[in-house]
């Protein structure tokens, strides 16, 4: 019976032993995944969904503002509501031998270079050696505070400042990925800026 029950304590203890260190192994994995994020490029590929107070900015024409997306803009001066939603979509390039990994982004929206709205998005994302693995980020603010003052002159050439593929000279992004390690969130030590890259800029 002694017998047995030792054998009993020296099966758990090694099954403790082999959980901690598959628990430590695990840790170190995370915390890897978590510094590789460093070594990314990151690139703005495009940005879709864009509407400003119900406007579908894509779908101007040369920067043109119809009639009707002109009395849906003075509308939403008048509500003191302009909602601007977008989903940012992020390339994020790995060129080193490990894989990297976010469970969150944290972002903050500048206009005209001033800091103007932040949020989070939580979302598991692996991002594999050697590959670019593109994030959705899903950025809504509302305008009203910029726009409130200015009327509706100002909210249109902020509209129609937006490119076919959803970018704006007036808006930029600053983002900070994070990782879950060991339970606990832990994110980049700073902000990165994210641009547009093109040519043999966005292929190196």
């Amino acid at each position: 019976m002694k017998k047995r029950f030792f054998n009993f304590l020296v099966v758990i203890a090694v099954a403790m032993t082999l959980s901690a260190c598959s628990l430590v192994q695990s840790l170190a994995n995370q915390a890897s995944e978590l510094a590789n994020l460093a070594n990314c490029e990151y690139n703005l590929k495009n940005v879709t969904g864009l509407t400003i107070a119900g406007v579908n900015v894509k779908s101007l024409t040369n920067g043109n503002i119809s009639a009707a997306d002109v009395l849906k803009l003075t509308s939403s001066l008048v509500s003191k509501k302009i909602p601007m939603a977008m989903d940012v979509n992020i390339d994020i390039k790995n060129p080193t031998e490990k894989n990297a990994a976010l469970t969150a982004m944290d972002w903050i929206l500048d206009i005209d270079g001033s800091q103007f709205a932040q949020g989070n998005s939580v979302k598991n994302y692996t991002v594999t050696k050697k590959a670019t693995t593109t994030v959705p980020l899903g950025v809504n603010t509302d305008l009203y505070s910029m726009f409130s003052k200015d009327g509706i002159n100002s909210l249109k050439n902020f509209v129609s400042s937006f490119k076919s593929d959803g970018t704006s000279s007036k808006v930029g992004l600053r983002i900070k990925p994070s990782l879950n390690v060991g339970g606990m969130q832990v994110p980049m030590p700073n902000y990165i800026k994210v641009e547009k890259k093109t040519g043999a800029q966005a292929n190196g």
